[in-house]
């Protein structure tokens, strides 16, 4: 199984900016425990980071056929981009958006998510383990899924063999 990890603008200048809010790890670090969860669950996991709305939708779109599961963090286009919204329902895999912050406590702006109604789950404002934790949902959903195709082969097998 593959989680492709995509982060929007700004994140790369985590540890750098505004650590009040989003705290002191630098995205590599945030990466390298992705890494860890991924390798205890046998899980491919790859990342991509821009600041530029066409290509997180490139990406989102690349990810048809290649991945089973996406986590993103679209950051400011969360409240903005339909475009990103229209991209993660078109290619149609399990995806959880993921916030370091809790957008829900910041300004007026932010409360409101154009991705999230599209998306398996949200998790928001638990720093760096929202990572970890959108992690470990999207493998569970991406077991669940594996799960259900593997029931409904095996139903379809039975229904040949007695038609």
């Amino acid at each position: 199984m593959k989680v492709v990890v995509i982060q929007g603008p700004n994140l790369n200048m985590l540890g750098m900016r505004e650590q009040n809010i989003y705290g002191p790890m630098k995205l590599e670090d945030i990466h390298n425990q992705i890494e860890g969860v991924a390798k205890q669950n046998n899980v491919d996991v790859e990342f991509f980071q821009s600041n530029l709305e066409g290509e997180i939708v490139d990406r989102l779109q690349e990810c048809y056929g290649d991945a089973d599961g996406i986590i993103i963090n679209p950051a400011a286009y969360t409240h903005t981009s339909i475009a990103i919204r229209d991209a993660i329902s078109a290619i149609n895999i399990p995806t959880v958006e993921v916030h370091l912050s809790n957008i829900y406590q910041r300004e007026e702006f932010r409360k409101k998510s154009l991705t999230a109604p599209v998306c398996a789950g949200q998790i928001t404002g638990f720093g760096p383990m929202s990572y970890h934790l959108g992690m470990i949902s999207i493998i569970q959903i991406m077991n669940e899924v594996a799960a259900m195709k593997a029931d409904q082969a095996a139903q379809i097998a039975q229904q040949n063999l007695q038609g």
